[in-house]
């Protein structure tokens, strides 16, 4: 399996997927603990991935996304955004509901 592949078979089977730098108990940078901590406060388990022990998912993923940075938050197959993105919807309570109607459904 490719490496494009092995992304799109992660954000398939993850209805809530974060890829970021280290993972959200111990983040490796600002913006991946900023999304991670907004994620978690929603409450639900969600999948991450530590893009920086894979490399190559680090190299393929903006591509594939057409979104250069990290960390990228993923609900049902879609790309939500980076950092603060996910950040302005956590405050909004736009990312809860979202979040909730993924794991749920």
């Amino acid at each position: 399996m490719d490496v494009l592949d092995t992304i799109k078979q992660q954000i398939a089977e993850n209805p809530v997927i974060l890829f970021m730098k280290g993972s959200p108990n111990a983040p490796q940078c600002g913006f991946s603990m900023r999304a991670s901590q907004a994620v978690m406060a929603c409450g639900q388990r969600f999948a991450y991935v530590d893009i920086l022990s894979n490399p190559e998912i680090r190299a393929e993923l903006p591509k594939y996304a057409n979104w250069p940075t990290f960390p990228q938050l993923w609900v049902k197959g879609e790309l939500i955004g980076g950092c603060d993105i996910v950040t302005e919807m956590h405050e909004k309570g736009e990312l809860k509901p979202l979040i909730d109607a993924a794991v749920a459904a």
